[in-house]
């Protein structure tokens, strides 16, 4: 990922004269094709090809168990002080896409913006998701309940999620999102 990483380390394996691979996925659907390029430069076709198969027949069984569900706004925290989520063009959002729910700040363009109280109030998501270090995700949840017009805090929807797997961001996010997917539809309410 261009931004990902220490830039120092970077540098000073290019520096040494090691190659560095570069490589942004937005989206699961992007995922078995940067495996396979990955698996390309290291000679390692065959393994690639075959984790990849493996990425995609997972994927689309996801897609296909949650594509008729009933869609949920949703914020998913990943920091509490202050309030940090994710934007539209960070891979979460497609976690949360491919669950059948919306991410309530999908239209910013920051991986990782900052959002205040009053933002979250005016956007009032069915779900508050805290995908929070283990052990955190209570107090993170225990800050919102006070905000009684929301509708996650009204509906019960104040969600722990504290699987680190998710905010990794590697191919093992598709194994949390599938997690996040049953936590959500568990909450899903009818309208």
């Amino acid at each position: 990922m261009p931004e990902g990483g220490n830039p120092a380390q970077i540098a000073a394996v290019e520096r040494v004269g090691l190659p560095v691979y570069r490589e942004r996925v937005d989206a699961f659907s992007e995922f078995p094709g940067s495996l396979r390029r990955l698996g390309a430069l290291a000679g390692t076709g065959a393994a690639a090809d075959k984790a990849a198969h493996a990425l995609e027949v997972e994927l689309a069984a996801l897609t296909r168990r949650y594509a008729g569900a009933r869609p949920v706004t949703v914020l998913l925290q990943i920091w509490d002080r202050p309030v940090y989520t994710v934007g539209g063009m960070h891979l979460i959002s497609d976690s949360l896409r491919l669950c059948g729910a919306r991410n309530v700040f999908g239209d910013l363009k920051e991986a990782a913006p900052v959002v205040d109280v009053e933002a979250v109030i005016a956007r009032n998501p069915d779900m508050i998701i805290a995908a929070a270090p283990p052990g955190a995700a209570a107090a993170w949840l225990a800050e919102w309940k006070p905000f009684g017009t929301l509708k996650a805090v009204r509906a019960g929807g104040l969600v722990a999620f504290e699987d680190e797997r998710l905010t990794g961001l590697g191919p093992s996010a598709l194994a949390a999102t599938q997690a996040l997917c049953e936590l959500i539809d568990a909450r899903r309410v009818t309208p």
